[in-house]
């Protein structure tokens, strides 16, 4: 397929459809733990997710493997449940609500001690 003026003039009126910013479920970065759930086509289910404290608190391979979620409020609220894994180790094999979903900032995979900077 080749790029002709027409296709050019398509493309650009579909950009000026689109919001300038785009809404926080579509953008990849660390946030609360619903907003980072709520970017998946699943909900998040059989992801690792972790705090971003932990690596900064040189913590590494402590994470949520997510099970099951809830969203409202367009993935910026609701409920999420899973299995904590501590150092790499399941803490309780029995399905927990994470909690500290809307007060700790979130990223996907397991945590990285982050190397601190004297």
């Amino acid at each position: 397929m080749l790029w002709t003026p027409a296709r050019c003039n398509v493309a650009n009126s579909i950009k000026k459809l689109l919001p300038r910013e785009l809404p926080p479920s579509l953008v990849k970065r660390p946030g609360n733990l619903y907003e980072v759930l709520s970017r998946t086509s699943d909900g998040g289910i059989g992801k690792f997710v972790h705090q971003i404290r932990w690596s900064t608190k040189q913590i590494e391979g402590s994470y949520w493997l997510v099970t099951r979620s809830r969203f409202k409020c367009e993935g910026k609220h609701g409920k999420a449940w899973g299995l904590l894994y501590w150092k790499n180790k399941l803490v309780s094999p029995r399905e927990q609500r994470i909690r500290g979903s809307l007060k700790y900032t979130w990223d996907e995979g397991p945590s990285i001690a982050k190397k601190v900077q004297a």
